[in-house]
């Protein structure tokens, strides 16, 4: 009876920890998947956005929830001028991965986009503790924040000129 709540506890850490091992699977990628998204990734290279955002799509019905395809998609948005939805798929992969050096770092250049140059960061900060000053992923996000937002641009359509009236 005296060994009954060490038992207990003991074995709470070992079933949460065996838990969490078999969260994160290592298995291998979909090859019909891979194809989709190495062609997407060709794509976006060629400056074709909404092509490699179809094949990316394609790839993440094949492999659901898969990383790899979600920051894809979420750098695919990034370049077609949609930071939120790029911002919420970067924090989808994280909530699948959460030391992702590549979502942590394309989510900070999304958010200094948006002009959330605090938040970002935050990113910037995790990134060193994660891989340090020198890698990719850090350099690329410092020197986000070091050029800040982008302007916003606006259509002539949003700008209406008052009339001016003079008197004769």
């Amino acid at each position: 009876m005296r060994f009954a709540p060490v038992a207990l506890a003991l074995s709470l850490i070992v079933g949460v920890t065996g838990s969490m091992g078999s969260a994160r699977s290592s298995a291998p990628l979909d090859p019909r998947a891979e194809v989709l998204l190495k062609e997407g990734r060709a794509l976006l290279g060629k400056g074709d956005v909404a092509a490699a955002t179809d094949s990316f799509e394609a790839a993440l019905a094949i492999e659901p929830g898969n990383v790899g395809t979600l920051v894809a998609l979420a750098d695919a948005a990034r370049r077609d001028g949609l930071q939120g939805k790029a911002i919420h798929y970067y924090r989808e992969a994280l909530e699948r991965e959460p030391n992702n050096v590549a979502a942590i770092s394309g989510e900070g250049g999304a958010m200094v986009e948006k002009g959330a140059v605090e938040k970002a960061r935050k990113n910037l900060t995790r990134l060193e503790g994660l891989c340090g000053k020198s890698c990719p992923e850090t350099t690329e996000l410092s020197a986000a924040i070091a050029r800040g937002p982008t302007p916003k641009v606006m259509s002539a359509e949003a700008v209406t000129a008052e009339p001016k009236v003079e008197a004769n």
